[in-house]
Parts: C-alpha cells; structure tokens; sequence
C-alpha cells in the first residue's frame, strides 16, 4: 500500500517538474524570440495623396467623377469652358504671324538698303575718279595758262591764245569743283545709307525678340487650354471633391483629391531608444489593424533622420526652464513586399499597424 503512494507521488512529481521545464522551455523561446525583434504599435499605411489645383481661371464645363470613384491614369476629372482660351490661342497664333510679317519687312528693307549702299558707293568709286581726271585737267590747263602767259609777255603768243588758255584754266577749275562736290555728295549718301542700313538691321533683331516672345506667348495659351481638361495623374481613388460644374474658378484653387493605390508604405515611428539597432534592409513583419489575421512582409527602407517632433507646427522648445524630458520618436519607412500587390484594394492611407523588425 505505501510502495503504491509513493508511485503515485512520484508520478505527480514527475509530471509537475515536465510541465515546469515546457513552461521554462516556452518562456526561454519567447525571451530569446523577443530579444531579436524591435517592434511598436505606432505605425501605419502611408501613401501618395495627390491633390488636383486648377490650373486656370474659367468656369467649369463638366465633372466627370463621382467621389471615391476608382480612376486610372490619364482619365478625364474636369473640363473647362474653353472658349475664351480658345480665343487667346488664336489671338496669340495671330500675333506670332504678324510678328513673323514684320521679320520680313524688316528683311526686305535691310536687303534694299544694302543695294543702294553699293550703288552708292560705286557713285563715290566713280566720282572719286572724276576728280582725279579733273584735278589732272585742271593741272594740265593751268601749265598751259602760265606757259601762254610767260609767251604773251614776250610776244610769242597773242592776245587771242591768252584769252583761250585762261577760259580753259575756268572751265577746269570748274569741272574740278564740280568732281570734288558731287564726290563729296555720294559720299555723304553712302555713309547716310549704310547707317540707315545698321539701323534697319537692329530692326530685324528686334523683330526676331518679338517673334519670341509671341511665340513664348503662344505656348503659355497652349498649355492653359491644355490644362482646360484635368485629367488624374495617376491610378487610384479620386474624393474630397471641392467644386461643382458651371463653378467659376481661379488659378492654384482646390478641385479634388487623387489618392494613388498603386503604392503604399508603412511609416512606423520608433522611440529613439530602438534605433541603434534597426537598420536599412531589415526584414519586417507588419500586422493591419483593420485586415485581422493577415500578416505582410515588409523592409527597412529608411529613417527621416529627424524626430517627429521637429516636424511639428510648433516645435518644442526644450531650452525653457520647464523641462520634461520625453522620449522621442523618429519615423521609419518601410516599403512592403511585392506580393502586398494582390491586397492593394484592401489598404488605405492612415490605417493603423503594427510593425516587429527583426534585428538579428
């Protein structure tokens, strides 16, 4: 009877010190499991969200969406009147053509001018060689005026050849000033010519700056009717619509907002305590509040390299005298694994998760 109480005690024993050792054995797992993981509660789903401003001033024409409507990239949001754009494109066509007429005229005087430069000056060439002929006269008339006058004096020559010579010696002075005069005249003209001609040149360069600037003009209309129909620059979903049709809108004004359900991230914020031992390349495992049971993978894609706190609106300033120090925690991207592609429906910006890295 005893041998079978004491059978019976050691079995108890046997089991009790079987459980304690899976209990010791568990919670060493656990431990050991903990120590290589870093993970926080502050985290969640971060995404682009796009938002769509007006791009000119006019009235709205049309929407094309309804809010929390699934787009795609390229797809027509909005369109403008485009009435009056329509109108300053053709203005500004009309303008550049004008412009592009004045180049022309310019040209053509520019060409003209140059012509009548080089007549000009082969009038100077040619004058200027009628006063060598003439001054060469002019000389030959005067030797011949004073060998007649030194004959005269003497009595080898008559009254009559004197007088001859001596309207000879005129009419060669004349001829000689008349040469000089009408050199001079085409000279000046040719010089008044050529400066018109510089003149008429800097025309064709203000010209060619004002077909610039109309054609500048042009593209600037262009790329306001252009921007007449909004469309969504990217895949996702289109709300917080913020105008409606026959609305009159200014440039830069709020129309709606594009969120881009093609990529999303996790923004976890981890206290400054855990970020020796997190790095870039980490494996991470991500828990979604709202998907319960789902577990995605994730990377350590990068840190801010600042608190949280210093991107506030209003920074704390911990240089006052009343000083509490609290930890700080400074936001950590994490990009998701590929195969997170097959729930992207599922996700949002803003939902809550949970995030472990794995350290070791």
């Amino acid at each position: 009877m005893e041998h079978e109480v004491t059978k019976k005690k050691q079995g108890k024993i046997v089991i009790i010190a079987a459980f304690m050792i899976v209990i010791i054995g568990i919670s060493i797992f656990y431990w050991t499991r903990g120590g290589t993981y870093e993970s926080t509660d502050n985290a969640q789903v971060d995404g682009n969200i796009v938002p769509i401003r007006s791009s000119v001033t006019a009235y709205i024409k049309k929407i094309h969406f309804k809010d929390n409507e699934n787009v795609k990239q390229g797809q027509l949001l909005i369109t403008f009147d485009t009435i009056e754009l329509q109108a300053k494109v053709t203005e500004a066509k009309a303008e550049l053509e004008n412009a592009k007429a004045n180049l022309n005229i310019a040209e053509n005087k520019v060409s003209a001018s140059t012509e009548t430069v080089k007549a000009y000056v082969q009038t100077s060439e040619s004058g200027q060689q009628g006063v060598i002929s003439a001054k060469a006269n002019l000389e030959k008339a005067q030797s011949n005026f004073d060998r007649i006058n030194n004959l005269l004096k003497i009595k080898g020559a008559t009254q009559e050849q004197f007088e001859n010579a001596q309207t000879a010696l005129q009419i060669a002075k004349s001829d000689y000033a008349k040469a000089v005069n009408q050199y001079q005249s085409s000279l000046s003209s040719s010089y008044s010519y050529k400066s018109q001609a510089k003149a008429e040149q800097s025309q064709i360069e203000l010209a060619r700056a004002v077909i610039k600037q109309r054609e500048a003009e042009l593209i600037l209309v262009q790329n306001q009717l252009e921007h007449a129909f909004v469309t969504a620059p990217c895949n996702g979903i289109v709300t917080k619509r913020a105008v409606q049709e026959g609305q009159y809108t200014s440039t830069g004004q709020s129309l709606c907002v594009v969120i881009n359900n093609d990529h999303f991230w996790i923004s976890a914020n981890f206290k400054e305590t855990q970020l020796s031992k997190i790095k870039v390349g980490q494996k991470v495992e991500i828990k979604i509040d709202a998907l319960s049971g789902l577990k995605l993978e994730g990377i350590v894609e990068s840190s801010s390299g600042s608190t949280g706190a210093k991107f506030a609106l209003l920074p704390p300033d911990n240089a006052t005298g009343n000083f509490i120090k609290i930890v700080q925690r400074v936001p950590v991207r994490i990009s998701l694994s590929p195969r997170t592609k097959d729930i992207q429906d599922l996700l949002f910006p803003g939902l809550s998760a949970f995030v472990k890295v794995k350290i070791n």
